[in-house]
């Protein structure tokens, strides 16, 4: 059975989502697990995806990226599927197709994994350039504290004798947050 999985970083990126569903169901998958999560985020229809394939599957994935987040991630999945007798095929692979069931397919998966983490880290390299570039010329300030922009209406519900804890949950907040606002204030 061709199992299939795909996987966006955003929602924003609904389009891709849809054009990898799509995509594996053209080559066959009968089942496709798709999700929309980071690649560092627990990935959870990933996990029940290497549980669903049983011996004589094939896991497939649209592009490398797709699965693995760095070599050691991949070569730790493919290892998983390898103990449960599962192929992993990737279909765009340079215009190629990759299947680890051959020796060439097991070692083009190694070269091709080592290639994207480092275009991932190179890509990490240049972004947090850009950030403190932005940041010296005064034009990038991060994502504005949430508890602190809402410190009025934090203290205004303490002092009608709400407690840090509803206040957190009124306002879709963290405790934490709250009390650091209020200064350490105690539940009491």
């Amino acid at each position: 059975m061709l199992v299939g999985y795909a996987r966006t970083s955003t929602v924003e990126q609904e389009a891709g989502l849809e054009a990898q569903e799509r995509d594996l169901r053209v080559v066959g998958c009968e089942k496709v697990f798709a999700e929309r999560v980071s690649s560092v985020a627990r990935r959870a229809r990933m996990e029940a995806a290497l549980e669903f394939v049983r011996e004589g599957d094939v896991l497939v994935v649209t592009k490398l990226d797709r699965l693995a987040r760095s070599v050691a991630d991949l070569m730790a999945i493919e290892a998983r599927l390898k103990t449960k007798g599962v192929g992993l095929r990737v279909l765009s692979m340079g215009g190629s197709e990759l299947d680890t069931s051959t020796p060439t397919g097991k070692l083009m998966l190694t070269m091709f994994g080592a290639i994207a983490e480092f275009e991932r880290g190179l890509m990490l390299e240049r972004q947090r350039e850009g950030i403190q570039k932005a940041k010296e010329a005064g034009k990038y300030r991060g994502r504005a504290p949430t508890a602190r922009r809402r410190a009025e209406e934090i203290q205004r519900l303490r002092a009608d004798g709400v407690k840090p804890t509803e206040i957190a949950v009124r306002l879709g907040i963290g405790r934490a947050s709250v009390y650091r606002v209020l200064g350490g204030t105690s539940d009491q």
